[in-house]
């Protein structure tokens, strides 16, 4: 168990401890407080086959995904995955395997091999043979991003590497520091409508650090990048009693971000700062972030212990949110018409997705929550990394839309796996309407 995750638990305990019994008489325990456990529940109608971080399954690990529409055929629209060391994984709408492309090798056989963290993708890029669209992901193993061009006719494909070669480093001033990993980790893709200019934005592992990049096109046919700016979310927070807290972690290790999104109508970046909540501050990165909401963990102190590897939890002083369970996970925007819609974050702690209102008028106030749970035929999404979400027809499978959402628990007892479940769009809107 990781030093956050024995937090959680220990956070959830204490709130099972003092929060009234709803269950029957001899109903097995749950470690989800009793709102989470409230929550409707969808399921799947199709998951793509186990992928397996080890030797045998290529070192591949399911995390974040993409939904690219095919407009001239929807029904024919892909999902680009991340696989971590095992590269970028490709599923038409039945969640069938059409494309798989390895990680980068290593610098030398010392260094760290190729790691495909997180994808977003880029709409109408120009290019020096046209406009495409690109996929774009954080390579955390060698501090990079990564560009491919998508083309359904492709033969060998849908994705072809543009990474221009001299693409630099993220974060890294050399090869020394990118061995030690603090290197491009969660990614979210923006394309401001008044110049046109294509930006990704990029956080640190292990940091609280958010880069700004801007895409450009080489002559050569290529793309790459150049920072614009960088943004620090805080590391310590004044808890209303007037003591500081700081999440816990390994040593030297600060709250990080992963999952983050970019609102394209309001310019909005969303990113989850994984042990304390939601932020929401300008995709541009000027402006002062504003905290959206909190985990439930927020504020509780605790102390890491090395012979274990786990942080010890101390008493829960009560500062903490009610809607989201550490690890604050897998942003991604639901638009509607009229600019309605809402942000969609799983809520990794207690295997549920929270929604927030897409409008910053009213906070972006928490409009429920849903769980997506295992049915005759296809397992459920625990632990979520990532999502993507897509309100657009594709097609006969998902008149209605796509969500994707990976499972961080796809194995079958044996040997652990982890996978992408795809859920009708129109099932998540009814369950957030109810």
């Amino acid at each position: 168990m990781s030093a956050r995750a024995a937090v959680l638990t220990a956070a959830l305990t204490a709130f099972a401890a003092v929060a009234p019994a709803h269950a029957a008489p001899g109903a097995p325990p749950s470690a989800a407080p009793p709102s989470a456990r409230a929550l409707p529940s969808v399921t799947a109608r199709a998951e793509t086959a186990t992928l397996h971080d080890d030797e045998e399954g290529g070192n591949a690990d399911a995390d974040d995904p993409a939904i690219w529409r095919n407009t001239a055929d929807p029904a024919r629209s892909l999902v680009i995955a991340t696989a971590k060391e095992g590269g970028l994984r490709v599923y038409d709408l039945k969640a069938r395997l059409v494309q798989s492309l390895p990680a980068p090798p290593p610098a030398t056989p010392d260094n760290a091999p190729g790691r495909y963290n997180n994808v977003d993708l880029v709409h109408g890029f120009r290019l020096a043979a046209g406009r495409a669209d690109l996929s774009v992901t954080s390579d955390r193993g060698h501090d990079r991003l990564r560009v491919h061009r998508i083309d359904p006719s492709r033969p060998g494909g849908p994705l072809t590497d543009v990474t221009d070669p001299s693409a630099p480093a993220v974060f890294s001033a050399g090869q020394a520091e990118v061995d030690e990993q603090r290197t491009a980790y969660g990614l979210a893709t923006w394309t401001d409508p008044a110049t046109g200019r294509a930006y990704a934005l990029v956080s640190r592992r292990e940091r609280t650090s958010v880069a700004l990049l801007e895409l450009t096109a080489t002559s050569a046919g290529t793309v790459t990048y150049r920072k614009i700016r960088t943004l620090d979310l805080p590391s310590s927070f004044r808890l209303p009693d007037g003591t500081t807290w700081r999440p816990c972690g390994e040593p030297g290790e600060l709250p990080q971000v992963e999952g983050m999104v970019v609102d394209p109508a309001s310019g909005t970046l969303y990113a989850g700062q994984e042990d304390v909540g939601i932020w929401r501050v300008r995709a541009d990165l000027r402006g002062t972030p504003q905290l959206v909401d909190r985990v439930r963990e927020y504020g509780v102190p605790a102390v890491y212990d090395e012979p274990s590897d786990e942080c010890v939890p101390g008493a829960d002083p009560g500062f903490g949110g009610t809607r989201l369970s550490a690890d604050v996970e897998g942003l991604t925007l639901l638009t509607e018409r009229g600019g309605d819609g809402y942000l969609l974050a799983s809520s990794q702690g207690d295997d549920t997705f929270a929604a927030y209102d897409r409008e910053r008028a009213d906070g972006n106030e928490y409009e429920g929550g849903f769980r997506v749970a295992a049915s005759a035929a296809v397992d459920g999404s625990q632990e979520c990394d990532g999502a993507a979400v897509l309100n657009a027809p594709l097609g006969p499978d998902y008149p209605d839309g796509l969500l994707v959402v990976q499972d961080g628990d796809a194995g079958d007892g044996e040997r652990d796996g982890t996978g992408f479940k795809f859920v009708d769009l129109g099932d998540v809107l009814d369950a957030l309407d109810d």
